[in-house]
């Protein structure tokens, strides 16, 4: 597992106010709650939970964790499941409150939530687990507590692939300007399937995803090409397909389940 940090103004925040404060600061960047879900059921976390949630029945109860802008809180809801879309934000929950009545958001922490043991038919978590610096345990945890006996967990994190690995190696330390804070975690395959197990998961499949992101990533920081180039985006979109996954792919998708 390797950490990843970010410069930060306020280096004494406890970590949840700093995981708070971050992705609130994130998400009113992005323009706050939007219900942009048209594009879901192109993205590589639909597709790979997609086969698990279609053997669900309408209404079966799902909790996404660290719902964020609450796109897909408000997809699944749309699909006939029983989705309560949860965030560390605040500020971004009531927004979603307001703008959103039909779907159901609560503010609170994944690693310490209120509801019952077995709640949840199934659980998504997309880019959440890796954001506390005691590692992933808590989240785990929690998951199977809420999780009823075979229910699904879809969780994704930053995979620590061999770009990551090779650079690691190679490149030097150097000072940074202003205050550092842990930002998240980087795994491998491995090491994502590991975690689950050590929680009580039977691991099903841990997959690379986001291979262009990855691409993106590498053009801008090894050949300095702007996010911004059509240039870029469309050298992306030609390598993504012919680069393996574990080398370049940004994030990994776990399937587990809570055993019977």
């Amino acid at each position: 597992m390797r950490k990843d940090y970010v410069v930060a103004a306020e280096p004494a925040d406890h970590e949840t106010e700093f995981v708070e404060k971050y992705w609130t600061a994130v998400w009113e960047q992005e323009g706050g709650p939007q219900g942009q879900i048209d594009r879901i059921p192109y993205k590589d976390e639909y597709l790979a939970m997609a086969p698990y949630m279609a053997k669900l029945p309408m209404g079966a109860r799902v909790l996404d964790g660290g719902c964020g802008l609450g796109d897909w809180t408000l997809f699944f809801a749309r699909q006939g499941f029983a989705v309560v879309g949860l965030d560390l934000s605040r500020q971004t929950v009531e927004q979603l409150k307001a703008r959103f009545p039909e779907a159901e958001f609560v503010d609170g922490d994944i690693r310490r939530t209120n509801f019952p043991d077995s709640s949840f038919d199934a659980y998504f978590s997309w880019g959440v687990f890796e954001h506390f610096e005691s590692g992933m345990q808590d989240c785990v945890r929690e998951a199977f507590r809420i999780l009823k006996p075979g229910g699904q967990l879809f969780v994704s994190v930053p995979l620590d692939n061999l770009r990551h690995a090779i650079l690691g190696t190679l490149s030097r330390p150097h000072p940074t300007a202003g205050n550092l804070r842990f930002y998240q975690w980087r795994l491998t395959r491995a090491e994502l399937a590991r975690e689950l197990a050590i929680g009580g998961f039977e691991v099903l499949k841990v997959s690379p995803i986001h291979k262009r992101q990855g691409v993106l990533r590498s053009l801008h920081h090894e050949f300095g090409l702007s996010y911004r180039w059509l240039f870029t985006k469309g050298l992306s979109a030609l390598l993504a397909p012919l680069t393996p996954g574990l080398f370049i792919a940004h994030m990994e998708l776990a399937v587990a389940r809570k055993p019977r």
